[in-house]
């Protein structure tokens, strides 16, 4: 029997055949594979990104309220309570303060931290708020150590 450079048969013209076990699948089999791998993983991407609230990643992170604050220029106040702080981080950074404190305190706590910001009052608020300030509607403040624009 006359053999191929590789090792395996010939037949009567000298072409090689597929010996005992070996097809030649393997080549057109990858081919049709590999395409439908990359499909499977595009459909689930697909998915992931259609039913995730942060498809590139950013989802709120709980962070101290020190930490939070201290990103605005400012410190929690005394007898503040109920705090919750989060964090998010992407493209940009952004921090959220939410908690409680005594309603007499709240104008002086929020004159002299932010002594350049907007003034206090219901506009953009939640319904059952009574007071409320939204940094996210006006100019920030200068940071700390800087000189005021105004």
């Amino acid at each position: 029997m006359i053999q191929c450079p590789d090792g395996g048969p010939v037949n009567d013209r000298g072409v090689g055949v597929a010996g005992r076990g070996r097809t030649r699948w393997g080549l057109p089999a990858a081919i049709l594979v590999v395409p439908a791998l990359v499909l499977v993983w595009v459909v689930v991407a697909v998915v992931g990104f259609a039913t995730s609230d942060y498809p590139l990643g950013g989802a709120p992170e709980k962070v101290p309220c020190a930490e939070a604050l201290d990103f605005g220029g400012g410190k929690l106040p005394k007898g503040a309570y109920d705090t919750r702080c989060t964090v998010q981080t992407w493209l940009d950074t952004s921090y959220h303060a939410e908690f409680r404190m005594p309603r007499a305190r709240v104008r002086a706590w929020l004159s002299d931290t932010y002594p350049y910001g907007p003034q206090p009052g219901t506009d953009l608020c939640d319904e059952a708020a009574h007071l409320c300030l939204n940094m996210d509607s006006a100019a920030a403040p200068p940071p700390p150590g800087a000189a005021p624009t105004r």
